[in-house]
């Protein structure tokens, strides 16, 4: 018997009214504004041979590259956006509720297949695609059996599959221990009803005493949380690890900020997060996952595999990015071998 993945978020509407800017919206007007559909093809365009919905949880660079990637994917299967193929994209802005409502949605336009983006839309979209025929591919999903996308041999538990950004979590430890030799408490802030998340500390704490760290961590809620949290944390330790936790990173300068008051770094998790701050990351590259994510859905589509029987993927291989401009900031010195090594160096911070 299917049974319903529980998203562990209650969403009411004191949640809705704190949390601001791209974590969320304030009004019901402006949740409206957020999710509203794009469909990319023009309307003048020819019918298309398939419809699919996107529903992304929350604006961010990594996701986005993830949505990027997956149009990619499935064009070079020959599924192309305005030729073949209508996309109707809505963003979750970081409700859970608005999440189950997009998901909700795609399902009453009977969609030929939801593409959704970060763990918690993923679970939407599975509970909501229960009673139809509608198949799921996520993407951005750190910890799939966690979140009841999968079973703990890593196959379908319905129509469901997809590709995990599952973090290499040891690669960045090593990491941080070859910047920060002298180091002992590494600080990580995390979203209590993020199953990605609560997996990955998890992870971190467990593999943490092999290179001589503590692991301090501080949940939170909502993004209203992240800038007290931050703070308190940013005064308990000698650096912060941040994750793919999509309530924090839609946050990260707030995080960034409380971290340069007391001149410590922040490590990314991927590229992204070093491009707008972050000292350094072992990280994926979000692109080519989601590209792996289109494949997927290609097959799908095409009828060349179903969901249910396609086990989910995992992006292998960590790379790493550093930025020379935040180490300036800091006065931290990153040494030669270590810039040399780096897959890409950023020698300035973009924030949009």
């Amino acid at each position: 018997m299917k049974k319903k993945v529980l998203a562990g978020i209650m969403t009411t509407a004191m949640i809705m009214a704190m949390m601001t800017g791209c974590g969320s919206s304030d009004t019901a007007k402006d949740t409206q504004a957020s999710t509203g559909s794009e469909t990319s093809a023009d309307s003048s365009a020819a019918e298309s041979d398939y419809t699919i919905g996107i529903s992304q949880f929350a604006e961010h660079g990594s996701l986005d590259n993830c949505r990027e990637g997956f149009l990619e994917g499935l064009k070079s299967a020959g599924i192309e956006e305005g030729v073949n193929l209508t996309v109707e994209y809505q963003n979750s802005q970081a409700d859970t509720g608005t999440a189950s409502t997009i998901a909700d949605n795609f399902v009453s336009k009977n969609v030929d297949l939801i593409c959704a983006i970060a763990t918690p839309s993923a679970m939407s979209a599975y509970n909501s695609c229960l009673d139809s025929e509608i198949p799921v591919v996520y993407t951005a999903v750190s910890d799939p059996v966690g979140a009841g996308l999968a079973d703990e041999e890593g196959n379908s538990v319905g129509n469901i599959t997809g590709t995990s950004d599952k973090l290499p979590v040891e690669e960045q430890l090593k990491m941080i221990r070859d910047l920060m030799p002298d180091a002992k408490k590494i600080g990580i802030l995390y979203t209590t009803s993020e199953a990605n998340s609560v997996s990955t500390i998890k992870e971190y704490k467990e593999l943490a005493e092999n290179y001589d760290f503590e692991i301090v961590d501080s949940g939170i809620n909502t993004v209203a949380d992240v800038e007290m949290a931050a703070k308190d944390l940013a005064s308990k330790v000698d650096c912060i690890s941040n994750l793919t936790d999509n309530t924090v990173v839609s946050a990260l300068q707030t995080v960034i900020a409380a971290a340069d008051e007391k001149n410590i770094p922040v490590f990314g998790s991927e590229i992204e997060q070093v491009k707008i701050g972050c000292l350094a990351s072992m990280g994926i590259d979000y692109i080519a996952l989601g590209k792996q994510t289109g494949e997927m859905a290609a097959k799908i589509l095409k009828g060349e595999s179903k969901a249910e029987e396609m086990p989910y993927e995992v992006c292998s291989g960590a790379s790493l990015y550093v930025n020379t401009a935040v180490a300036d900031k800091l006065n931290f010195e990153l040494d030669q071998a270590t810039v040399d090594d780096a897959a890409e160096v950023f020698d300035e911070i973009t924030v949009e």
